[in-house]
């Protein structure tokens, strides 16, 4: 299947992801068809939110241009009839199988079988999703990194039935976008962000579950540790800067002993059974005041900014080097 980029991409949810990826993609002159298929108090707000994000990019110079300008990019809808322009659907719906399904059937019944559609699930597996179109030979997963529009991050992720050159001409394509993305060739769940990630968190609370360490030393210490090199050169190439062979040394010991529990933790199952959600209600695994909340976002905000502003500085010189000496495959 070839891609057909007529600079018309859809996109089906306008919750805090599916804004996010609008406000992406309309900073890179992508005409957008935005789909708000619940029509729900969340929807309605999303040409504020998009607004938001698109003022704030202005203010730290990562568009020149007005938002008033970059958000004639985008028509708000919710008739999935005007997806038929669209040569990419991205769909961006809540995590349920049956929802999704939903939404699928949808798009296909309107839009050609040449057009390509992407889901923006980070727990489904795509050969799930993909199963009952069809054409499932045209989709794929496209994940994508909150906040969208500061982050390199996106992965592109093959179902059993989907063609790796689809895949590879949509990782172009992002490159189009100025991301990084990371192609998966292989459908597994988690794909390989929300797998390490997911590793790392089972492993936190485990240690304070264990009373080896409280929340917050476990938060400084990712912080100080991981936190200051992952963005630099990703977790193989930290081995190789600091000594493969101390490593391999440490595993024999030390991988004998991590958590392999299969259940969720009770630390954040008590929490979440009882309505916590974070600095969007107050009460997580810290507890926050709607001061405290607003504050831990809009700082969360400014460090993606300067994280974005840090990655560029980098990315060209780095690229150099990597082009020079390709890793094994």
């Amino acid at each position: 299947m070839k891609i057909n980029d007529n600079k018309v991409i859809g996109i089906i949810g306008l919750g805090l992801m599916g804004t996010s990826i609008a406000a992406a993609l309309a900073l890179k002159d992508q005409k957008i068809i935005a789909v708000a298929p619940m029509g729900s108090d969340l929807d309605k707000e999303a040409p504020k939110r998009i607004r938001h994000f698109l003022e704030k990019c202005q203010g730290e110079g990562l568009t020149g241009k007005a938002p008033e300008e970059l958000m004639e990019n985008i028509h708000f809808t919710t008739d999935y009839a005007d997806l038929k322009s669209c040569w990419l659907v991205i769909e961006c719906v809540v995590e349920d199988l049956d929802i999704k399904r939903e939404v699928f059937k949808k798009i296909e019944q309107v839009v050609s079988h040449e057009v390509m559609i992407t889901s923006n699930t980070s727990a489904i597996p795509i050969s799930i999703l993909q199963a009952d179109l069809e054409v499932p030979e045209r989709f794929y997963g496209m994940h994508w990194a909150e906040p969208a529009y500061t982050s390199p991050f996106l992965e592109i992720i093959c179902g059993d039935r989907s063609p790796i050159e689809g895949a590879e001409q949509l990782y172009e394509i992002a490159k189009q976008w100025g991301k990084e993305p990371t192609l998966v060739r292989k459908d597994v769940r988690g794909f390989i962000t929300n797998r390490i990630m997911y590793a790392m968190y089972r492993e936190a609370f485990h240690l304070v579950e264990n009373g080896y360490a409280t929340v917050a030393d476990v938060d400084r210490a990712c912080k100080n540790a991981g936190g200051q090199w992952m963005a630099f050169c990703g977790l193989f190439r930290y081995m190789d800067l600091t000594g493969l062979k101390a490593y391999h040394a440490v595993m024999g010991d030390l991988f004998p002993e991590l958590s392999n529990r299969k259940s969720v933790p009770k630390l954040i199952d008590d929490i979440a059974k009882a309505n916590g959600n974070g600095v969007f209600n107050g009460k997580g695994f810290y507890d926050y005041t709607p001061e405290e909340a607003e504050k831990w976002k809009e700082t969360f905000e400014k460090f993606a900014f300067d994280m974005n502003r840090l990655s560029k500085k980098y990315a060209a010189e780095l690229e150099d080097i990597s082009n020079s000496n390709n890793p094994k495959q």
